[in-house]
């Protein structure tokens, strides 16, 4: 287990918008937190990675508790996040954006090594930014900003990447981009926890899901099953 969350709760000001939320993460699983617009996907990755001025709960990582832990801590210890807003360096080049995000080689609690990123293999997963090294991040398209936001995440080496919205506002080019990229990063043995809301996205690339209405899990189980519930994907996911 990599990840465990229990109990969490994550108010913004007085409203309170996560309610006993509860999921797992296991070592080379690739989950997805769906639900529809406002219903607090990304306010739980929020809060995994201490980023909320107000939550509480239970949230372990590797085994430890890091509920309460400063974002930078949580980094350090091999949780990267991926936001929806980007927020690259626009002044910096691809090169210098990944360089930004560089962090020393894991390893395993059994002493294995973990995934080591470099350059050179995000520039071989993304191809597009391979092209454009000295590009300024602010001349990028926002499916370009998006990919190197991940490259960057990956350049600290982390353990397990929390991606919030993917395919939201990029070109369906850019979302079948995203879609090969995660599916490569689980070949390579990666665990990722991504919020969702693009059914079809999240079905090719999840093992499980948990569906999120209000601040509630209302649904959690294998991907496949989901895909065969209307009854769940007509109450909770359709617009």
């Amino acid at each position: 287990m990599l990840l465990d969350v229990s109990g969490l709760n994550a108010w913004y000001g007085a409203a309170h918008i996560l309610f006993d939320v509860a999921l797992n993460v296991r070592r080379g699983e690739v989950i997805s937190l769906m639900g529809r617009n406002g219903a607090g996907k990304s306010t739980t990755l929020k809060a995994i990675m201490g980023l909320l001025s107000r939550s509480e709960g239970q949230i372990n990582f590797l085994g430890q508790d890091i509920a309460g832990k400063a974002p930078f801590q949580v980094a350090r210890m091999g949780l990267g996040f991926v936001p929806e807003d980007r927020r690259i360096f626009p002044d910096l080049t691809v090169t210098e954006n990944l360089e930004t995000g560089r962090q020393a080689p894991r390893q395993w609690a059994d002493g294995s090594a973990a995934l080591n990123w470099t350059p050179d293999a995000l520039y071989e997963l993304f191809p597009n930014l391979g092209r454009m090294q000295d590009r300024r991040g602010g001349q990028m398209s926002g499916g370009e900003q998006q990919m190197l936001t991940v490259a960057r995440t990956l350049m600290g080496n982390p353990l397990l990447v929390l991606l919030d919205e993917p395919s939201e506002g990029v070109a369906p080019v850019i979302v079948e981009q995203m879609a090969h990229m995660i599916l490569s990063l689980k070949a390579r043995g990666a665990s990722i926890l991504l919020s969702e809301q693009n059914f079809h996205f999240a079905r090719l690339v999840s093992d499980r899901a948990y569906v999120l209405e209000k601040g509630q899990i209302v649904y959690e189980g294998s991907m496949q099953d989901l895909a065969h519930n209307d009854e769940i994907q007509r109450a909770y996911l359709s617009v």
